[in-house]
């Protein structure tokens, strides 16, 4: 029996919900055929069956959100049936490991024995499966001693949603402090009130009721992650102006040629990749994230793309693009977005990004302030390009202009590392030195 899993879609997602089974017990299936869908804030997308088998039986039905690495089926790769698998799991027990215990047990019957059995459940006290990046970033933000905490996921794994409760369990006590203050002394001051729910619409009198439809899963859990974004990093925003002329005269006399030679079109993003890539190399801090008070600095250049779906918005990765050329890169970003709104993608391509590039100038906005892809510390955005009236030698000439606008975490990137590393990809594009064919 071959055991099939809920994925890890990316570092900080500790949940997936499977919405659609496409097989049905019994059913033959190939390795690497779509077995069902899942849908994260990072993923909404087909998972291929990890063997060739017949599917023995389905633990986790639509619909249910369920931790990763969970068992949400069983693939038989004998092609038997279910129940031919079950003597072999029944066949597993009968080496009696449960007997041996009680004699162990016998045998030190003797007072040396329990000092060691108090000892016992301080071990047991330590948290049980893996724990997620986001399970360990809320400990350390609440000083949480995880031993203290019991896990509801699988295995015993602890999750966001154990931690919640934990805090909540912990704070009712704080409420007890108040008795004190039943001394005629100055009146204690009053606990800092929760932020007040959102206001509901109410729609002028004679006006029906707007339509109400809840969120796709992929959307709330976006909302969740952004807000989650928002909290963790001291979002910076610098926006340097980069004159694209040279690159959109190289990219206009090769165009048809790289359409002919290659398939698929020629676009300025790569070159803001390429650039970015390279100045990730001068400036290494800003392909790095944090872990507590520890700076991790990543091996590799792996750098996101975001790609806008019909539904949401999803980053696969480009690893080692520091070692590619444009027209590796244009590769690859035209085969991850067509494969992403085809939710075809792989878990490992939706995950271990350490720099992400978004580009709003495909909608012809200028600028933006985009939100960092969390862990990471930064997310570069590119905006439109276009024909701009631009004084040069106090002389006014037409130049194809575009902003970089870079987001930072300030508490690693400083606003003059931010502005070099930006200027040092606005140099790269201003002084475009590299073949395209």
């Amino acid at each position: 029996m071959t055991d099939v899993v809920m994925p890890q879609m990316g570092e900080s997602i500790v949940e997936g919900t499977l919405t659609k089974w496409l097989k049905k017990p019994g059913d033959r299936v190939e390795r690497d055929e779509p077995l069902f869908e899942i849908s994260t804030d990072k993923v909404d997308t087909e998972i291929p069956s990890p063997a060739a088998g017949t599917l023995a039986e389905v633990l986790v039905e639509e619909g249910k959100t369920v931790g990763i690495n969970t068992v949400v089926a069983r693939i038989d790769e004998t092609g038997k049936a279910a129940g031919d698998g079950r003597p072999a799991a029944v066949a597993a027990p009968p080496p009696p490991a449960a007997p041996e215990p009680p004699v162990q047990q016998a045998a030190p019957a003797a007072a040396p024995p329990p000092p060691p059995a108090e000892a016992a459940p301080a071990e047991a006290a330590q948290p049980t499966g893996p724990l997620s990046p986001l399970v360990r970033r809320m400990a350390r933000e609440h000083n949480i001693d995880l031993g203290r905490v019991q896990g509801t996921g699988a295995g015993g794994r602890i999750t966001k949603q154990d931690l919640e409760a934990y805090l909540a369990r912990r704070e009712q006590p704080a409420a007890a402090p108040p008795p004190p203050a039943a001394v005629p002394a100055p009146e204690p001051p009053k606990p800092a009130a929760a932020p007040p729910p959102a206001p509901e619409y109410i729609p002028p009198a004679g006006v029906a009721k707007a339509r109400v439809e809840p969120m796709s899963t992929m959307r709330a859990k976006i909302a969740e992650h952004m807000i989650l974004s928002k909290r963790t990093s001291a979002h910076v925003t610098t926006v340097h102006r980069v004159d694209m002329t040279r690159v959109a005269r190289i990219r206009e006399r090769n165009k048809a040629d790289f359409q002919a030679r290659y398939g698929f079109s020629l676009t300025f993003l790569p070159f803001v990749t390429r650039a970015a890539a390279l100045a990730l190399r001068e400036f290494p801090i800003v392909n790095a994230s944090i872990e507590g008070n520890n700076i991790i600095y990543h091996s590799g250049i792996h750098i996101g793309i975001a790609v806008a779906l019909e539904n949401g918005l999803i980053v696969p990765v480009i690893r080692n693009a520091d070692e590619l050329t444009v027209v590796g890169l244009q590769r690859s970003i035209v085969d991850l977005a067509a494969r992403a709104r085809a939710r075809q993608l792989k878990p490992d391509e939706v995950q271990g990004g350490t720099f992400s590039i978004t580009n709003f100038g495909s909608y012809n906005s200028l600028f933006a302030t985009p939100v960092i892809n969390q862990p990471q510390v930064a997310i570069l955005g590119l905006g439109t390009v276009e024909k701009t009236p631009v004084v040069i030698d106090d002389a006014i000439a037409i130049r194809s202009m575009g902003y970089l606008c870079l987001t930072f975490d300030h508490r690693l990137i400083d606003g003059a590392l931010a502005d070099q590393f930006t200027a040092k990809a606005k140099s790269v594009l201003e002084n475009w030195q590299e073949d395209v064919l």
